[in-house]
């Protein structure tokens, strides 16, 4: 591997305040100190907020709204109605 092209990989807290969660994991995004950090079991990580993860997602806890159980063709033809062609074309 070339030496001084890859971007630094090391451990990062994604953090979804909306569900109150926090994954340490390994990142490229190590690479940006200049963000806030956490401190998690006495070590201090850099953190990335997230807006949607697994804990507050709608389909993953059950909240999602269901969607109109009209089907998508009788939608369409109650919205154009059904065209009659006159004569022999295809």
């Amino acid at each position: 591997m070339k030496k001084d092209i890859h971007p630094a990989y090391g451990p990062v807290v994604f953090r979804d305040r909306s569900a109150d969660l926090l994954v340490l994991t390994r990142s490229t995004l190590v690479g940006r100190q200049d963000g806030p950090t956490v401190e998690l079991d006495g070590a201090t990580y850099p953190v990335v907020d997230v807006d949607v993860s697994s804990a507050s997602h709608p389909f993953w806890t059950g909240r999602g709204r269901v969607v109109d159980t009209e089907g998508r063709v009788q939608a369409f033809q109650r919205r154009y109605g059904a065209r009659q062609t006159g004569g022999g074309g295809r």
